[in-house]
């Protein structure tokens, strides 16, 4: 299944995010990447600085593990504020709310992850707190219920989702600065490793962080994850060093090849060619190919498939792209011939 891909952009346990969390950046100079979205950050940052005010709200929209949840904390030490952490899926009540709402302190900040998975009484709840900065709160109910509005101090919300499209218009238009993060450069990536393996403390021969960085499908979370594989592989079958035959191995033994496709990816690409003669194929016929369910296919493999222009949408379908037919050594039957003899059921125009 694709809840362990190796090459997800998903975060796999919470010990990977306790590791992820330790080579985060702590400032907008420390970071890489991203370059139009830390200028504006920065102009925001230091025009919210100069007024005395608390920053508008934020909302970073993007792939899984491009730095949403980095920015975030980021943004608050920029400001000097505290940080208070939940998600969409935790907060299901007005109630579970109310409280993070009435311990914040002026310009602190208040980061909801997955944004969009918000329940429609919790959202409309907040609607008042992003733009008064007050909350009409229903306490007992039936004869005795009665409604109490609270003032709150000035804060930022900093909503991140990685299905902008699933926001409601109401809660999309209270954000003041909307950012879309984009995927990185190999370049960019082999920064970032270069500075996860400092303080990682690793030795690495010259061309083996872009080796990782190549197969890491533009993504942050994925490099810093491949380093962790080959640094263990490393420590285990050669001597702590990172070579270019030890991140080829460690990566071959991952099942990732040179553009960072895994196994997963490769049976969709084959389905489409062997099954499907090449496409166009629905999604859930894909689905039930492969045994897979429909959102990770849409979620998880295909935004990176349309990313480096192996799979293309059309209203009929997926279809596999020549590019891909020559990395993988595939060939597309595009002739559908009619047996001799067996008559044509419609008569061409």
């Amino acid at each position: 299944m694709a809840i362990g891909r190796v090459i997800s952009g998903q975060s796999l346990s919470d010990a990977e995010e306790n590791f992820n969390v330790s080579l985060r950046p702590q400032s907008l100079d420390e970071c890489v990447g991203q370059q139009n979205v830390r200028e504006k950050l920065a102009i925001a940052i230091t025009a919210a600085k100069q007024r005395g005010e608390p920053l508008e709200h934020i909302l970073f929209y993007g792939p899984p593990g491009l730095g949403k949840t980095t920015l975030a904390n980021v943004v608050a030490n920029e400001m000097g504020a505290r940080i208070r952490c939940s998600s969409g899926p935790a907060l299901v009540k007005a109630g579970d709310v109310m409280g993070m709402l009435t311990s914040i302190s002026t310009g602190d900040a208040l980061f909801i992850d997955e944004i969009h998975r918000l329940s429609t009484p919790v959202e409309e709840f907040i609607y008042p707190a992003m733009e008064d900065f007050k909350v009409d709160y229903t306490v007992d109910s039936g004869l005795h219920a009665k409604t109490i509005n609270f003032p709150l101090k000035r804060f930022t919300l900093i909503g991140a989702t990685t299905r902008a499209g699933l926001l409601s218009a109401p809660l999309r238009s209270r954000f003041g600065m909307l950012y879309h993060l984009d995927f990185y450069s190999t370049n960019e990536l082999t920064e970032i490793l270069s500075r996860s393996a400092q303080l990682l403390k690793l030795t690495c021969e010259a061309g083996t962080l872009e080796l990782i960085a190549a197969r890491s499908r533009g993504t942050p979370r994925i490099a810093n994850r491949l380093l962790k594989r080959v640094r263990d592989y490393a420590q285990v079958k050669g001597t702590g060093v990172l070579s270019t035959q030890i991140v080829d191995n460690a990566l071959k033994m991952e099942q990732i090849d040179s553009l960072g496709l895994d196994e997963l990816d490769r049976s969709l690409l084959r389905a489409l060619v062997h099954v499907y003669d090449g496409g166009p194929a629905g999604i859930e016929a894909l689905a039930a190919t492969l045994g897979e369910e429909r959102d990770t296919l849409e979620d998880v493999v295909e935004p990176y498939l349309l990313q480096i222009g192996f799979v293309r949408r059309t209203k009929r379908g997926r279809e596999i792209t020549p590019r891909a037919c020559q990395h993988l050594g595939l060939k597309r039957h595009t002739e559908k011939k009619t047996p001799a003899g067996q008559p044509q059921l419609f008569d061409a125009e």
